[in-house]
């Protein structure tokens, strides 16, 4: 997580810059409506004890002593399911801790912001290192589970544009998926090993399956090199990938079913659980791609199984997740764009079929007319997501006003589209439907520019709160 996290007095000055406003009193301001004070979520059972309280009594001397206990307290099973929302919501965008207390810098908000953004080491952690290399800790101890969604979406793309001719363009970005491996994956282990607990919290907590991400960009990697006839290369990003996977796939939820730290509510259930699908499914891609090239009987039965492994996955997921948002009132900001993972992860399911049909025919276990059917079937229903999704994105933003700024969930976006457009070309190949193909083509091309959109909001986002000391700090020495 690199946003920025702030916190307010709900009687002070509210700021176009303030994100989202949480409120994290566990008693609700008298006199102040959720309009007057533009909170966007309470979350109460973040409030410190009432005995902690009593204790402190917002003096100022003994706020040492008093950050040192809540603390220890945010580690209690009661506040988990609370501290997680709040730390999807730091994830998502910038953010800004309300509370009624007039010194807002001597209050458990304070505490919260600093613990959000790792100020502060955790007990078990070393002290960070002085200078910049402080503010690169503080960013990986908050480090998102699913930040190799950037790899995701960008290695689709990658492949798409190599598939429409755009050779040069495709290198480059095969290239900046590389280099977003590089930088991320010792990030992941900088983060078990120095941050363990925040790590576990994430591994348990409803947002687990993003940690998927690392297996299905080591995937989409393999399937884009494959294309160049990098065998070898394919072969150990997919050995990676499918470890990875495998661990992953049995490890999240054996993890959600035996932790006793997670919130057992329905509301928990996310977009990002599609993932799960996903993650057999570019398996799947990745092997059949590789075993074409190879001849490879074992890639060819691992494909197989995967797809069928993603296939049920995705049933199940698909009555789990669609029961939650229609048997529960949604938050606009709660409906984030991992949904989009949702059709994603049809799109994928698509993509596999094309490949196991591309196989020789002796080596597929079920009917091809089985698997070709089936693709058909699964790609009209992506197709009919994409304008609910589009609905939803409207209400989100336009009639509810969520604000629109980057936020790392954009990357789910990037890689469903440049998923969708990948494999309707593929189907319309492997079918000889040629209007398919085409359509896949300039579907493709709307890829790119998202993916240049969002790459371009990504930087924004990061150069702009420098920009803005810049400027305050000249504004500062002008007026002196």
């Amino acid at each position: 997580m690199g946003n920025k996290v702030t916190c307010r007095s709900v009687c002070g000055q509210r700021s176009p810059e303030d994100g989202r406003r949480v409120l994290v009193d566990g008693v609700w301001p008298p006199d102040i409506s959720s309009e007057d004070g533009r909170i966007d979520e309470w979350l109460g059972d973040l409030a410190p004890s009432t005995e902690l309280l009593r204790r402190y009594a917002h003096d100022p001397p003994r706020f040492a002593e008093f950050r040192r206990r809540y603390l220890a307290e945010l580690d209690d099973p009661r506040h988990r399911p609370a501290a997680d929302r709040l730390r999807d919501l730091a994830d998502d965008g910038d953010l800004t801790l309300v509370t009624a207390a007039q010194d807002a810098d001597h209050s458990h908000a304070a505490v919260l912001a600093e613990w959000l953004t790792g100020a502060r080491p955790e007990p078990d952690a070393p002290p960070p290192p002085p200078g910049y290399r402080e503010s690169v800790a503080a960013r990986v101890a908050n480090l998102n589970a699913g930040a190799f969604a950037f790899v995701m979406g960008t290695g689709i793309v990658s492949t798409g544009l190599n598939i429409n001719g755009a050779h040069a363009a495709s290198i480059t970005l095969l290239v900046v998926g590389l280099a977003g491996c590089a930088v991320l994956l010792p990030a992941y282990v900088w983060r078990l090993l120095y941050w363990r607990q925040r790590f576990v919290a994430d591994f348990v907590g409803p947002r687990a399956f993003a940690f998927l991400t690392v297996s299905i960009a080591s995937d989409v990697i393999a399937a884009r090199v494959v294309a160049d006839g990098h065998t070898a290369v394919a072969g150990a990003f997919l050995a990676f990938g499918a470890v990875v996977w495998l661990l992953l796939g049995y490890g999240i939820p054996l993890g959600l079913i035996a932790s006793t730290r997670r919130d057992a509510s329905f509301d928990q259930v996310n977009g990002t659980w599609f993932l799960w699908a996903v993650g057999s499914q570019s398996v799947a891609v990745a092997a059949a791609g590789l075993a074409r090239l190879t001849s490879s009987h074992l890639l060819q039965v691992l494909a197989l199984v995967c797809w069928g492994i993603g296939l049920m996955q995705y049933v199940l997921t698909a009555a789990i997740v669609l029961a939650r948002l229609l048997a529960r009132p949604v938050a606009p900001g709660n409906l984030m764009t991992s949904s989009w993972i949702c059709m994603g992860a049809a799109a994928i399911s698509v993509l596999a079929g094309t490949r196991l049909l591309e196989l020789p025919a002796g080596s597929r276990l079920v009917p091809r007319a089985f698997v070709e059917g089936s693709s058909i079937v699964l790609w009209s229903f992506s197709t009919w997501l994409i304008p609910l999704l589009l609905a939803l994105g409207a209400w989100r933003h336009v009639l509810r006003k969520v604000p629109f700024r980057y936020e790392l969930g954009w990357w789910n976006l990037v890689f469903p589209i440049g998923m969708y457009g990948v494999t309707t070309h593929e189907l319309g190949r492997t079918t000889g439907t040629s209007w398919m193909a085409t359509l896949g083509r300039w579907e493709i091309w709307v890829a790119g520019a998202v993916w240049v959109a969002v790459i371009a909001a990504m930087v924004t986002a990061a150069v702009r709160p420098h920009l803005t000391a810049r400027r305050t700090a000249g504004s500062g020495r002008r007026v002196a």
